[in-house]
């Protein structure tokens, strides 16, 4: 079958979700108002709460949620066939992503921006509440170690996007001050930043940057890993307005321009896909397809990491409630389509069935480097790319987005540690908290594995973890339009299900945890199978208990 089938039923999917279906959800469920005045505007600090262009909001909350997963899980899961990873991708997007991402925001807008973990002492008490935290915790930990070693892995492994990643940081300072300071239109930066960060990977590719092996008693990728976290733990304490946002607007263009790149090249180059459509001859160790299909894509289909980030910065970023559906719901959209081409360039970018089996001899050996070479092939056969432009291209666009991640997550730990320490009746200022946030990351890192490996030792729990969060989220919206006498069928389809997926990928990996005697990730399994299992009683209590939410939250009137 051509790609060019797959990618118009793919995009044309996502854009009728966006136009009517969130449409819907929005005005009869959420009842955004556009007369609500945000927490960006009443806790205005010029810090974390900043009134924000939806524009400009849309690219951050975008690349934030983004990162490398929605790469990395369909570059995965094609091995079971490009059927399933396109099916879940495109209707987990409408039905699932849109409806979540734009209701964390929502309800963490109507309670004064606080996260979603906060917000549930308010749904289902303390005990759930302490409880949601552990496992957004463990999961922000399990994001920051394991894009570090991503990242940096991509530094060794392709040295020609060293030099476009770090100029971009520059760009976005520059852009910044014009925006936020000197008051300049939206047109001209954003121009001129992009001709810019697009000539930088020109000489990227042409001058490559390699850190010597041995440095400090460090391997290469150790010393990337440190240089993130230093980096990280910097741009989490500076405002929003300084570098977070305009970074992530310049890599929210560089997202639309990428994937748009890769659809022309793909209308161009019309390549077929050499995949099977249901691949029955997985190679040997591969894992059933279910449930493991929906905890290996999350980002790109539903995730609940999105629910963080939506309650954690973009809620306080909103300056009018109602853009929270072209915020939430299309910055899903952005990222289904960001899988969408992911599954295109690991399926289509092969030349023959045997190269790509070549590629996908062993589960987890098409990874983001199939979606670099694939994508290469595409962009070079399409569009006439000299070789490894496209490469270098694509290379600086996950680390971008991976970074992009990072300096969000770090932020949202920084969050989560105060905001306990706060129900604790203790202060944390921003720093301590940042420090406490990066140790934890970098303990995990390099103390759980060799050479800063550790990262991706817990990676296995990752993806249950997140969808675990994001069913979860669900729970707690869905107590809040019970409590509000709204409907509630659109959210308790996708919260049953991912619960139950979840719930059965913890089981499964519990056994094979305990097979392999890793200890260490069957004591997390059970810590976060526990602590889900508690708050989803916790929610079943609350709705047959009723009562009121807080009042922001719970007064109709105010919609």
């Amino acid at each position: 079958m051509n790609a060019i089938f797959l990618m118009v039923l793919g995009m044309g999917a996502m854009l009728l979700g966006y136009f009517f279906y969130s449409r819907f959800i929005a005005d009869k469920i959420y009842r955004l108002d556009p007369n609500y005045v945000t927490p960006a505007h009443t806790l205005r600090d010029g810090v974390d709460y900043v009134p924000t262009n939806r524009f400009v909001l849309w690219a951050h909350h975008t690349t934030s949620v983004a990162g490398a997963a929605p790469i990395v899980g369909p570059a995965i899961a094609v091995i079971w066939g490009w059927g399933p990873a396109f099916l879940w991708v495109t209707l987990g997007t409408v039905f699932f992503a849109g409806v979540h991402d734009m209701g964390a925001i929502w309800a963490s807008v109507r309670n004064q921006g606080k996260s979603i973990g906060t917000l549930a002492g308010g749904v289902v008490g303390a005990r759930g509440r302490n409880l949601f935290l552990v496992v957004i915790f463990l999961l922000l930990m399990m994001v920051n170690a394991a894009f570090a070693v991503v990242i940096a892995n991509l530094f060794v492994s392709t040295p020609s996007s060293v030099i476009p990643v770090w100029s971009a940081v520059i760009v976005a300072l520059v852009i910044g001050q014009l925006f936020y300071r000197y008051k300049v239109g939206l047109l001209w930066p954003s121009v001129v930043g992009l001709a810019v960060l697009y000539t930088l990977v020109i000489v990227g590719n042409s001058y490559p940057v390699l850190l010597p092996d041995g440095l400090l008693g460090l391997s290469a990728r150790s010393l990337w890993i440190l240089i993130l976290f230093v980096y990280c733990g910097i741009a989490s304490m500076l405002p929003v307005w300084m570098l977070l946002q305009p970074r992530d607007y310049i890599n929210g263009m560089q997202l639309a321009i990428g994937v748009l790149l890769l659809f022309v090249a793909v209308l161009i180059g019309a390549p077929d896909i050499v995949a099977p459509m249901f691949n029955d001859n997985v190679p040997s160790g591969t894992p059933g397809i279910f449930p493991l299909l929906f905890v290996t894509i999350a980002c790109g289909a539903i995730s609940g990491f999105h629910g963080l980030v939506s309650s954690g910065t973009t809620s306080k970023q909103i300056d009018k409630e109602t853009d929270a559906r072209f915020i939430g719901y299309a910055g899903a959209v952005g990222e289904g389509m960001l899988a969408l081409a992911a599954i295109i360039a690991c399926t289509a970018g092969f030349a023959s069935l045997v190269e790509w089996e070549s590629i996908y001899d062993t589960f987890g050996g098409g990874n983001v480097a199939a979606f670099v070479q694939g994508g290469d092939a595409i962009l070079s056969n399409g569009l006439g790319l000299p070789d490894d432009l496209g490469a270098t291209l694509l290379a600086t666009m996950v680390v971008l987005f991976a970074a992009t991640t990072m300096d969000s997550g770090v932020r949202l730990q920084r969050y989560v540690i105060q905001e306990t320490a706060e129900l604790a009746g203790v202060r944390i200022g921003g720093v301590i908290g940042t420090i406490i946030a990066l140790g934890f990351c970098l303990a995990l890192a390099f103390g759980a594995g060799e050479e800063g490996t550790g990262g991706m030792l817990i990676w296995p729990l990752f993806g249950t973890t997140n969808q675990l969060l994001a069913a979860l989220t669900l729970v707690i919206l869905t107590v809040i339009l019970v409590r509000l006498r709204r409907p509630t069928w659109m959210l308790v389809g996708p919260l049953v299900f991912l619960l139950l997926m979840a719930i059965f990928g913890l089981l499964v990996q519990l056994r094979q945890f305990y097979e392999a005697g890793n200890w260490l990730l069957l004591g997390l399994d059970v810590i976060i199978l526990v602590a889900a299992l508690w708050v989803a009683l916790e929610a079943v209590t609350a709705i047959r208990r009723g009562g009121s939410l807080e009042p922001e939250a719970g007064e109709e009137e105010q919609q």
